[in-house]
């Protein structure tokens, strides 16, 4: 039980990440920094924090206090990526793109370094990363329990 607990979100992040290389819309190149990348088709964060609510909800019941308070958890990581880390995306191309229409200020490129700008999901990207983290968990469940 503790080992689904806490090997199957880890998986269902893993092949989240996975998955990212093969889907062409996210232009990514296989090396381990894209491994980790923040955005893209589908929402690795989505993926691990349903997989774990999930089995906690398999192994524990859907109504136990843990399960609730993994839900919960859930929310605010999905929202988290939705909004925040989206709006900072954001941000960041409003940023890079003054910083570079200031082409001849040569502190500024020494001083400020490009910021990310692919750094929240949109709702299908968490709602796809949400299915990958449900089935890995409930696979599990069933080929483990």
């Amino acid at each position: 039980m503790f080992y689904q607990i806490l090997l199957l979100p880890l998986i269902s992040l893993l092949v989240a990440q996975s998955a990212k290389f093969f889907i062409k819309a996210n232009k990514l190149s296989f090396n381990l920094k894209n491994l980790t990348a923040y955005a893209g088709m589908p929402s690795g964060h989505s993926a691990m924090i349903v997989s774990l609510a999930a089995i906690i909800g398999l192994e524990d019941g859907w109504r136990s206090p843990l399960f609730a308070v993994s839900f919960i958890l859930a929310i605010i990581v999905i929202r988290d990526a939705l909004g925040i880390r989206r709006y900072l995306g954001q941000h960041g191309r409003m940023l890079n793109a003054l910083v570079k229409d200031l082409d001849e200020d040569k502190m500024l490129d020494q001083h400020y370094p490009r910021l990310l700008e692919n750094i929240g999901h949109t709702p299908t990207q968490a709602l796809a990363g949400g299915l990958i983290g449900f089935f890995v968990s409930l696979i599990g469940y069933w080929l483990i329990g």
